[in-house]
């Protein structure tokens, strides 16, 4: 991996990256099945899918400050530690789940599920930028993005292999065996001294200012793509494949496995050409397209090629994106943790915002439709690259 990256990277890039893996494993196997299982539990309400998780965006959004400054007393890498169980937690209410009892388990599992994302993700976004340098940036995020390619390849196949042959009771016993797994590489994560400084009103301040605006859009539309590809995106495929669990998982898996050398060698062009801002113009309007294309899938077979194309695409969109947001983290020093919670507030509320859009949409149109939705939001990525080029103001100035 060294041969890889230009120097040697740190210990708390390992232990993250192996604790990140574990768990990419883990959601991988749920990762195009939750919303289905959902969609079904509710009886192929989709309308009720999104509901659900457009309330747990939200419950995030609003909540991410206040429980920023709890880890503050509670300890950043303890609640990454955390975060492993509460993980496992989430999917165990899903094993419990029933037509009975949903209406019960599914306002707990939101709770559960919030709690989970605070206790995860600042920690992880945090430590991210403090355990990688600007020089191999691209590469160690590349090598998490090619790491979940991976194991895409034969997670999906898998995951509808056990849901045909068995059922989801099974997945989410090994879900959740592999969440209380990832707490061992956790142990071993560096301390970092961080402290998140802001009140909650003041937060909110900084997250409408001005100055600030084009980030959080770009940010905002991140998370809104993000939920297309997430919720409507399977949904979709689940309904042109008529159901078959399997099939959705097979498709699932030829069309990453086309992707993965390509998605590391971009990684260590964009650190070596220093293009980033020019691979995200170009792989913005690209990835846009293929958004516009899907709408037309019919086949199974054009599923796997538009879909094909679209992974392509995407990688020349998110590499240099998730590789701008760290490099924008990282500058700020010892107040990266404020900026943690902004990104996270900006992609939950975006993430919300599109929730809404897309019930609106689908009460009249096909649900493919919503996928012009995702093409625009995809076009307002490039506002964090007109961000980059500016001097990045400090976030307490």
């Amino acid at each position: 991996m060294n041969r890889y990256f230009d120097d040697k990277i740190s210990h708390g890039f390992v232990s993250l990256y192996t604790g990140k893996m574990i768990v990419m494993i883990g959601t991988g196997l749920l990762g195009i099945f939750l919303p289905i299982f959902l969609f079904n539990l509710f009886d192929k309400n989709f309308q009720l899918t999104i509901l659900y998780f457009g309330t747990g965006y939200i419950l995030y959004a609003l909540f991410v400050a206040f429980g920023t400054g709890f880890l503050n007393k509670f300890g950043f890498r303890r609640a990454l530690r955390i975060s492993a169980f509460l993980g496992a937690l989430f999917y165990a209410i899903f094993y419990f789940i029933s037509q009975e009892n949903f209406i019960y388990l599914l306002p707990f599992s939101l709770l559960v599920l919030t709690v989970f994302r605070i206790f995860y993700w600042i920690p992880y976004h945090v430590d991210f930028a403090k355990f990688t340098d600007k020089k191999n940036r691209g590469r160690e995020v590349s090598a998490i993005s090619a790491t979940r390619n991976v194991i895409g390849v034969f997670v999906p196949l898998v995951a509808g292999f056990i849901i045909s042959r068995f059922n989801f009771d099974v997945l989410f016993i090994i879900v959740i065996i592999l969440y209380l797994i990832s707490f061992i590489p956790y142990l071993t994560i560096p301390h970092t001294k961080e402290k998140f400084s802001w009140s909650y009103l003041e937060t909110w301040k900084q997250f409408f200012s001005k100055k600030r605006r084009e980030t959080i859009l770009a940010f905002m539309a991140d998370g809104a793509e993000e939920v297309v590809g997430f919720i409507v995106w399977p949904i979709f495929i689940f309904q042109l494949l008529n159901g078959d669990y399997f099939k959705v998982g097979a498709i699932s898996t030829l069309i990453i496995g086309v992707v993965i050398v390509l998605q590391l060698a971009l990684g260590k062009y964009i650190d070596v050409k220093k293009q980033k801002e020019k691979i995200l113009y170009w792989g913005s309007a690209l990835y846009s397209l293929g958004w516009i294309i899907k709408i037309f899938i019919v086949t199974a077979f054009q599923l796997f090629v538009v879909g094909a194309y679209h992974s392509l695409a995407r990688i020349f969109t998110r590499t240099p994106f998730d590789a701008l947001t760290y490099e924008i983290a990282a500058d700020e020093g010892h107040y990266v943790d404020e900026f943690t919670v902004l990104h996270e507030m900006a992609i939950q509320t975006g993430k919300f915002l599109m929730a809404g859009m897309i019930i609106i949409v689908s009460l009249f149109f096909a649900i493919q439709w919503t996928f012009i939705l995702a093409a625009a939001a995809v076009i307002f990525l490039n506002l964090l690259r007109a961000k980059n080029k500016e001097t990045i103001p400090s976030l307490i100035r």
